[in-house]
């Protein structure tokens, strides 16, 4: 996934996601800091919401059921490896890929997964902490590899 294809898919959802709040479009065009006309042009598919929109219903609503489902993990996590292609260090503890997850790798006490719906490689310890985040298959298993 990209930038473009995240915006597409997001796009699609903020009706969705104003509903599961039970939010007015008053109250979500607000909470997205922008004019209710633009939030209804958004909502009729008359225009795309840009990235920084995605980004600010990610962060503002990153517990919806109807954005992880969209994302197949914590939208977060997954625009974090777009917006930075690559995420290596210790990040907050993951439900340990029990959902939207295969496992592709196991060694000692880490795990390469890939997800199903985005695509993108981490790997977490055996805690559930996650050590490396990317789209990139080959420096994934490089880098788990090296652990």
């Amino acid at each position: 996934m990209d930038k473009n294809q995240i915006v597409k898919a997001l796009t699609n959802k903020i009706k969705l996601v104003r509903t599961e709040a039970n939010y007015s479009q008053d109250r979500m065009a607000d909470v997205l800091g922008m004019s209710k006309k633009t939030l209804v042009q958004i909502e009729k598919g008359r225009t795309e919401a840009g990235w920084s929109t995605v980004v600010t219903l990610c962060a503002l609503f990153r517990h919806s059921e109807i954005l992880q489902a969209s994302l197949g993990s914590d939208p977060l996590e997954v625009l974090e490896v777009i917006a930075h292609e690559t995420i290596k260090s210790p990040k907050e503890k993951t439900l340990g890929g029990k959902v939207w997850w295969k496992e592709i790798a196991k060694k000692e006490k880490y795990r390469l997964q890939q997800n199903l719906i985005s695509n993108h490689y981490r790997i977490l310890d055996e805690e559930d902490y996650r050590y490396f985040s990317s789209f990139d298959k080959e420096e994934a298993m490089n880098y788990f590899n090296q652990l």
